[in-house]
């Protein structure tokens, strides 16, 4: 058979979540994408629906065959992704076991930026402008504005020059403007190579910070290295990754900072302008499509961009990236664990090797896998020598690390119904005294955790969820923190219908700022939580009032530790120490200790000595006794003790980061269906030599969204292969579609 009788054929990766980590292709007729390259997104039919897939491979098949399938419909506006990219999603695939087709949509997750860029009407003055025009004075101010500025349209021209914008539409009919059509959008900045050269050139580093900063830079930036970047909180840890995304961005290259969603505040973008002279790209969930849609274009084009983003930040279409860095790498939030189970840590780490370029990995409190890699390395060179550990030991400049008070509150109760000790009450009074800020941390939102009648002792539950409702009294509601639901307030119980027999059991931050409140009615307090803090514009109020001195006491959760550098901050009280150290979970200690680390840091970031007071009913916890010594005069040594207690007590009973540890979570709204399924998948478990299965057992959540959840959970030495035993036993049995099995490698939450 002649070329001429044969057709191309482009195999291409569609986004349907099938094939646990395997690469699901079907064929098409290459149509309009001929000689498209592999890596090139393509939009295809898929049933009823038009979805966009990866071009994996081409071929040519007989006219007969080719009757048989469906043509591309359009090739999209963007660059091919490179290999460095592909083989990036199929082992991030491989890794989690989630489908291919998952693992593309979070690449594939701003459609409008495969399409051409839209164009809008856009004004100027013409080439030769009409001669002996009178011209009033809007007219004029038009004019003269636009002889300094590029082509706008016409609603910008209006803003700025105070005039209608039938004034400009009335000008371009009289041929006093040109109208011309133009893409339009915010497009983040990039830099020359020589503005940063001048800007690394500005930075003001510590002898202790240059020293590390010149240890990274010795590395090199032409191969995968990782480099610990572990220094005590106000160590200057950003400044000295600023100068590595310094000299890595004057190359041309492309640098992705990842950070906790809260920590990309105003206040750690003004740090970034400070040194740099502009704002870097950003990449999170309040980002507006449009911007959005712009940069993901950007990225993939290639261009030199600085990056700041959320952990999804790490699946942008980088084609030419030099650099990594995961600020807080410790932090929780990087792992994801709807649909496509990930850790962002540990897929950048993937990234950088495949890409063969450096990652630093930055925190006060390192994680425990981390820090094991990084103390093999300083062990065993030859065996690690890719990570590399820099610890700064000192704050910056003449702040100190901040003194620190374990309250024992068996010793210093509060009255009943009340949650601040004598102790911590004297001191938030000595300080507003003072002048300065103080912050209460206690990780509960809302009112109260729980709701119960005095009369029948009925306690508030989700109808959807094994959980109970949480009071938010400021909003009027109860809430179930799992799914999401809330109804009305009310103090009538529902089971017996008693009135008024609903009372609050526990505190939460709006709990406690109710008792702050009345302990000093002059001060002014504001929470910090999600529920108060939404939308970046929140987030810069909030810090506003802080920083003007509007606030005098902050009551936060979680998201005060996250990276915040308050001047005027003195004083930090943990509430509730004990809160999160038990409760069955692997990293219970090691989070509580890195969190209450982080808070306890706040303190006295400026000149000002700082202070932090604790308190618990167990002040001979290993957690609390390893903070009680944050402010000697060698905290890394402190701190080391107790991670190397974590890591003696994890290496005796085979646990990450020394063994391998997996979560099947199977799920269904019909329990005897569920039933059923865990059953049969029990009877087909693997017998491997190294393999532990533990289940199946319902989940410690047992009901999520209506939908019940039976948990396998499987521990492995480290040497087997984990995803391949899972894979071939999940294979050997056929659940019903109504059972839905979610695999968790490496989990965080044992929910």
């Amino acid at each position: 058979m002649v070329v001429s009788d044969r057709q191309a054929v482009l195999k291409i990766a569609v986004p349907v979540p099938q094939q646990r980590g395997e690469v699901l292709i079907y064929d098409y007729l290459a149509g309009p994408a001929i000689g498209a390259p592999v890596g090139s997104i393509v939009q295809i039919p898929l049933g009823t629906r038009h979805v966009w897939g990866l071009v994996m491979d081409a071929s040519d098949t007989s006219q007969l065959a080719a009757e048989k399938l469906k043509p591309v419909v359009m090739l999209a506006d963007v660059p091919p992704l490179d290999a460095q990219t592909l083989k990036f999603l199929k082992q991030v695939s491989r890794w989690t076991l989630a489908p291919f087709g998952s693992v593309m949509r979070l690449l594939l997750n701003t459609p409008e930026a495969l399409l051409p860029p839209p164009e809008q009407p856009v004004f100027t003055l013409p080439e030769f402008p009409l001669a002996d025009v009178r011209l009033t004075p809007q007219r004029q101010r038009v004019c003269d504005f636009l002889k300094m500025v590029p082509p706008l349209s016409a609603t910008e021209i209006a803003r700025e020059t105070g005039v209608s914008s039938g004034v400009i539409t009335a000008m371009h009919k009289s041929g006093l403007l040109d109208k011309q059509m133009a893409v339009r959008g915010n497009r983040a900045p990039t830099l020359s190579p020589e503005q940063l050269k001048q800007a690394r050139k500005s930075f003001t580093l510590s002898d202790e910070q240059q020293q590390v900063a010149d240890a990274i830079a010795a590395k090199g930036d032409e191969q995968f290295s990782v480099h610990l970047l572990d220094g005590v909180t106000g160590s200057g840890k950003t400044e000295v990754y600023f100068d590595s995304v310094a000299r890595v961005a004057t190359t041309g290259r492309q640098v992705l900072i990842l950070l906790p969603e809260i920590a990309l505040t105003r206040a750690w973008q003004d740090r970034f302008e400070k040194r740099f002279g502009f704002r870097p790209a950003l990449w999170h969930s309040s980002v507006t499509n449009a911007k959005r849609r712009t940069l993901w274009r950007q990225v993939a084009e290639g261009q030199p961009l600085i990056v700041a983003g959320a952990r999804s930040a790490l699946f942008l279409p980088f084609s030419k990236l030099g650099l990594i860095i995961v600020d807080e790498e410790h932090d929780a939030s990087y792992k994801q664990e709807d649909m496509t189970a990930y850790q962002a840590r540990d897929m950048a780490l993937l990234r950088a090797k495949i890409s063969d370029i450096p990652i630093l990995l930055a925190s006060a409190t390192p994680s425990l896998e981390s820090w094991v890699n990084a103390g093999a390395a300083r062990q065993d060179e030859a065996g690690h020598k890719d990570w590399h550990q820099h610890i700064l030991s000192s704050r910056f400049g003449q702040a100190s690390l901040p003194e620190v008070k374990l309250v024992d509150m068996r010793l210093s109760r509060p009255p009943r119904g009340h949650w601040l000790s004598p102790d911590l009450q004297e001191a938030l009074k000595a300080t507003l005294e003072a002048g300065q800020q103080s912050l209460l941390f206690l990780n509960r939102r809302g009112y109260a955790p729980v709701t119960l009648c005095s009369s029948c002792g009925h306690r508030l539950a989700c109808h959807q969820c094994d959980s109970l409702l949480v009071t938010h009294r400021l909003a009027g509601r109860v809430q179930c923190h799992f799914c999401g639901i809330s109804q009305p307030l009310s103090q009538q119980c529902p089971a017996c219908e008693e009135a008024d027999s609903l009372r609050a059991v526990g505190p939460g931050v709006e709990r406690l700022e109710e008792e702050v409140r009345m302990l000093f009615p002059d001060a002014g307090i504001a929470i910090l939580s999600s529920d108060t803090v939404r939308s970046a514009s929140d987030a810069e109020a909030f810090f506003k009032a802080v920083e003007t001195g509007e606030t005098d006491i902050i009551i936060g959760t979680q998201m005060a530790a996250k990276g915040h550098d308050f001047p005027q901050l003195t004083l930090v009280g943990v509430v509730d120490a004990d809160l999160g150290i038990g409760g069955g979970d692997l990293r219970a200690a090691e989070r509580t200790y890195q969190l209450l680390w982080q808070v306890a840091g706040r303190s006295g970031r400026a000149k000002q000595k700082g202070r932090a007071l604790i308190q618990t009913f167990q002040p001979t916890h290993p957690v609390l006794d390893a903070l009680s010594k944050m402010h000697l005069d060698n905290p890394v040594a402190a701190r080391d003790q107790f991670m190397q207690a974590e890591a003696d007590a994890r290496q005796a009973a085979a646990m990450p980061p020394f063994g391998r540890l997996a979560a099947l979570i199977l799920s269904s709204r019909d329990l005897s269906l569920l039933e059923a399924a865990a059953e049969g998948l029990a009877a087909a478990c693997p017998a491997y030599h190294g393999v532990d299965v533990f289940g199946p057992a319902p989940a410690p959540l047992s009901r999520i969204r209506g939908a019940h959840r039976i948990r396998f959970l499987v521990r492995a030495e480290k040497t087997v292969a984990l995803q391949k035993i899972i894979t071939e036993w999940l294979d050997k049995v056929r659940l019903p579609g109504q059972v839905r099995v979610v695999c968790d490698i490496d989990p965080y939450s044992f929910l």
